[in-house]
């Protein structure tokens, strides 16, 4: 394990050192129970910090403050001009606060510290004036209408959009601080207020981006956050009557969990799920090529990425030599911690996220896997797991049919374009996928057939903020980015009108 860590910032250590409550119309408050959650570094297992542990009632206090600052109009019935102004202002702010947020992140997550400042905080910023601009873009449509009655009477209708409400943003653990800005700005465009419920695991980056969202001259209670234990505070606010919409990024499972609660009370939502992606190799492509794509597409962020690639299909004729020179990379990539700037692999998120990931390498193994590279975790402190390569995996083995979310790659022949579709689309997830060729013609005959959201074609996992984001079958419902997003944070109102 390599050691050249980066100097923690003196306002990073100040941060974690803090009592922190739960964010309420621009302050921080208490729970009742007075209950606190542990925040330890995956790199050490060490508590960092610790955080409110809210209950339902607390839960409740968060979203009548949010209701609140709706109704008043302060935030929903302010200029679109204004909106996005004070939006351009928190870019500026975060930007000014960058190294800050980046290291906040590293320590709670995990995570390398040049992923943080690259796409936890850069590629953030970015997509903040991105979508700033959409608060003055919001449009409705004028239509004519052929009303017969009464008679001789004439009508013109258009549409408006307007905001829905409060919303919840519930945020996973893989990219705290980037997916929390994915909910929070669209919604806040739109002219909604919101409750943003960080995982219980990674809430620094959160409570310090409601710190800032302050700064920027967002109005208190516009923008609210709230900690606490999914199956308690999570659950409290998918299920509140006062919320409604709900931004989820998450698992699956728990996805199902929170759509269902929100159809109780009809509350709108998009759900951003799981995904089992596959990689489509073929021949054509140099075996360099195709080893460097694998690498990316499936260790990034130690394959903690709802798109990674964690399915690769290699055309048989280059099987041998990617595979060959795939393990070779992963055994060569050295582990440490995020804060450490050689470091190329870095520990997962908590011991619980460990334990899951070997015990997916170990049913691999009992279920007939071979393991060519990695299949263990490093005997040292934190929560680190080899990078680990597959293959003999039957494909309708748990190795190939369930979300590992780890550095875990398996590796499967196939001879014909047919096939890689075919087993391609062998799963109940349909989030991303990518196909590997310099031939035009089977791209163009391949990517149509690919159930999945998004397909990219010699890349892997590259997102921008104008292009829409979402799964088919069980990785989800809705669209994250562009127009849409912030769409989705309206509700569509008929006028028609009798003259």
């Amino acid at each position: 394990m390599t050691q050249n860590l980066v100097p923690v910032l003196g306002e990073v250590n100040a941060f974690l050192q803090k009592q922190h409550g739960l964010l309420i119309d621009g302050k921080s408050a208490s729970t009742r129970a007075g209950k606190r959650i542990d925040v330890r570094n995956p790199a050490t297992g060490e508590v960092i910090s610790t955080v409110a542990d809210a209950d339902a009632q607390d839960v409740d206090d968060v979203v009548q403050a949010s209701h609140r600052a709706f109704t008043s109009g302060v935030w929903s019935k302010a200029r679109p001009a204004d909106r996005e102004r004070m939006l351009l202002k928190l870019a500026d702010v975060l930007e000014a606060h960058a190294e800050e947020l980046a290291q906040l992140e590293t320590l709670n997550q995990g995570k390398s510290i040049h992923i943080s400042r690259a796409i936890e905080v850069g590629a953030a910023i970015e997509y903040v004036r991105y979508m700033a601009g959409w608060a003055t873009k919001i449009t409705g449509e004028t239509m004519d209408v052929s009303i017969p009655v009464p008679e001789g009477a004439r009508y013109t209708a258009y549409t408006r959009r307007e905001p829905v409400g409060v919303v919840a943003g519930i945020v996973p653990w893989n990219f705290p601080l980037m997916i929390a800005i994915w909910k929070l700005i669209p919604a806040l465009a739109a002219g909604c207020t919101i409750v943003l419920k960080p995982s219980t695991e990674t809430p620094l980056t959160a409570l310090r981006l409601g710190e800032l969202v302050l700064e920027a001259g967002i109005p208190a209670g516009v923008v609210n956050v709230l900690t606490g234990r999914g199956s308690v505070a999570g659950q409290a606010l998918a299920s509140h009557p006062l919320v409604s919409k709900i931004s989820f990024t998450g698992s699956t499972e728990i996805g199902k969990t929170v759509g269902h609660a929100a159809v109780d009370n009809m509350t709108r939502f998009s759900l951003e799920l799981g995904g089992k992606n596959p990689m489509i190799i073929f021949g054509d492509v140099p075996v360099e090529k195709a080893i460097q794509g694998a690498m990316m597409g499936g260790f990034l962020n130690q394959g903690q990425v709802c798109a990674a690639a964690s399915r690769l299909y290699i055309h048989r004729s280059k099987f041998e030599q990617v595979v060959e020179g795939l393990a070779a990379a992963a055994d060569s990539m050295t582990v440490g911690a995020g804060m450490d700037v050689t470091a190329q692999i870095n520990p997962l998120v908590s011991a619980r996220q460990q334990q899951s990931v070997c015990k997916y390498i170990d049913i691999g193994r009992q279920e007939g896997a071979t393991v060519v590279a990695g299949g263990y975790a490093p005997d040292m402190p934190g929560y680190f797991v080899r990078p680990t390569v597959m293959i003999n995996v039957d494909h309708s083995k748990t190795l190939v049919r369930e979300e590992v979310f780890g550095p875990v790659l398996v590796a499967m022949p196939f001879d014909t374009p047919e096939e890689a579709i075919r087993l391609a689309n062998d799963t109940p997830y349909g989030l991303a996928a990518s196909v590997w060729t310099n031939d035009l013609s089977a791209v163009m005959h391949v990517v149509p057939e690919i159930q999945a959201g998004t397909v990219w074609v010699n890349s892997h996992i590259p997102l921008d903020p104008n292009m829409p984001f979402g799964g088919h079958k069980q990785s989800g419902v809705g669209r994250e980015f562009g127009r849409g997003a912030v769409e989705n944070f309206t509700e569509l109102k008929s006028v028609c009108i009798a003259y």
